[in-house]
């Protein structure tokens, strides 16, 4: 079987040029406004500091302005709180970014829905989730958004496919089961307390790796002919889904790195460009 690599990096360099002109257009448009993208980083985590720093330069590329703000890690909600008020009342901020994770001190669930929902260009907020579930107009989280974007590209059919999302975060295995529902897949989640996980994971016409653990799902439990979707990302470069035993048997896969990730990027970034369009 020769698989179809579901390829994030070069679909994303396709979306950013298409970006660059709603960008250029959107400027023109609106002389003298600066569509900015405002990312939020508290303390000096080195990856942390690695996708911000990546999220500007997709930022530079596209012509959206990023302003970065940084908070020493020993913040307090309050303070993060104020700044997001700030970012939330800049009329040139089209989108703002908290980077996750952020110290244990802060309230991190309150500091996420502190941001307005027309910013909430990452997802994240609770308003933005429940509207979406309820099929309402609202961003997604960026990473299973640009997992659907990816799977849409690549015609992929989920309509009746049966789908295993592994892994039930917030920000991602929560909100891709509900965007999987809301394409008319029948979804099942597993977590940390799912007996007899890989017998679930066989049932998967399109498995979901976002469980968080390099190589935790293995390759004997996916099933001939699957789509594989790993969203996870550990260094030197390997996923949540042994990708090695699997490339041979599944029909498509997302290869890491190389998938998931610029995705992640483009989608917020396209969701920033999005927010700044609706500018009177």
């Amino acid at each position: 079987m020769s698989a179809i690599i579901l390829d994030g990096k070069t679909l994303s360099k396709e979306i950013e040029a298409q970006l660059a002109e709603r960008v250029k257009k959107l400027k023109e448009k609106l002389p003298g406004r600066t569509p900015t993208l405002a990312t939020i980083l508290v303390g000096d985590d080195p990856a942390s500091m690695t996708y911000v720093k990546m999220k500007g330069n997709a930022c530079q590329r596209v012509g959206l302005q990023s302003q970065k703000v940084e908070l020493s890690g020993t913040a307090t909600t309050e303070q993060l709180l104020k700044k997001i008020e700030e970012l939330n009342d800049l009329p040139d901020v089209a989108g703002i970014l908290l980077q996750h994770p952020v110290p244990k001190q802060i309230n991190e669930r309150l500091c996420f829905d502190a941001i307005s929902l027309q910013k909430d260009v990452d997802g994240v907020t609770t308003q933005g989730f429940g509207r979406l579930a309820m099929g309402e107009k609202a961003y997604g989280s960026a990473t299973p958004q640009g997992i659907l974007t990816l799977l849409k590209h690549y015609q992929i059919p989920l309509a009746g496919m049966r789908a295993v999302v592994v892994g039930r975060s917030p920000i991602l295995g929560k909100p891709m089961a509900m965007m999987l529902m809301n394409a008319n897949a029948t979804v099942t989640v597993c977590h940390s307390k799912t007996q007899n996980l890989p017998d679930i994971v066989r049932q998967g016409d399109l498995v979901v790796g976002a469980v968080g653990k390099p190589k935790f799902i293995q390759a004997s439990w996916i099933k001939d002919g699957a789509v594989v979707v790993d969203a996870g990302y550990h260094p030197p470069g390997v996923g949540d889904i042994d990708l090695e035993g699997v490339t041979e048997r599944c029909s498509a896969y997302t290869p890491v790195p190389g998938g998931v990730g610029p995705m992640t990027i483009v989608t917020l970034i396209s969701q920033t460009v999005e927010a700044a369009e609706q500018w009177k």
